[in-house]
């Protein structure tokens, strides 16, 4: 049997009330039904990576601080991800920016999902910027998305998020083309 995928879940927020947690954990509950991939989630709030602070440009991968070597580590061991974002005042939350910005290399050539999430605009507008910056790190953003508008419509009474079989529908399309990715950018990430 093949060794699964490591498929990496980002939260993008971390503020107190945040509703992306939810969405994570139902994300990672519908991604985790496919053997493909061993799936995890990595939730920003918790790892609380402080704002950039190493010295030299994340390309030298010469990290200074424990917390710099831990976030390298579970992203380098990554084959995929999926980022679920939110938008704030029409754009992406600080906090997956500087998560990102902190390395270089442990990016390249893996594909990326989103789940992204909002009012009207179901987070598109915050989903549309942040491709540039992936891009310049050489991941591969996918097409297939799960866009998710009027996303308190989606939680329970216990602050469950529970998306409909249209939600785990997108959820799966967006899977099927991640293991397509992953697999055919694996020799890319092999060493020279």
């Amino acid at each position: 049997m093949n060794t699964p995928l490591k498929l990496k879940i980002i939260t993008s927020t971390t503020r107190p009330g945040r509703k992306g947690e939810p969405i994570a954990t139902w994300a990672l509950e519908t991604l985790k039904a496919n053997p493909v991939f061993d799936v995890e989630l990595l939730d920003l709030a918790a790892i609380n990576l402080p704002f950039m602070d190493e010295a030299a440009h994340p390309r030298l991968k010469d990290y200074k601080h424990a917390h710099t070597k831990a976030w390298s580590a579970k992203i380098d061991e990554a084959d995929a991800f999926v980022i679920v974002l939110g938008e704030y005042n029409y754009g992406f939350p600080a906090p997956i920016k500087n998560a990102i910005d902190f390395l270089f290399h442990e990016w390249a050539y893996k594909p990326v999902g989103f789940v992204s999430y909002g009012g009207l605009s179901g987070g598109t507008r915050s989903l549309q910027m942040i491709k540039g910056v992936v891009t310049s790190l050489k991941m591969v953003p996918l097409t297939e998305a799960v866009n998710i508008p009027f996303f308190t419509k989606y939680f329970d009474d216990q602050e469950n998020f529970k998306g409909d079989d249209a939600l785990v529908k997108a959820t799966q399309v967006m899977l099927g083309e991640l293991e397509r990715w992953a697999k055919a950018l694996k020799p890319m990430r092999q060493p020279a």
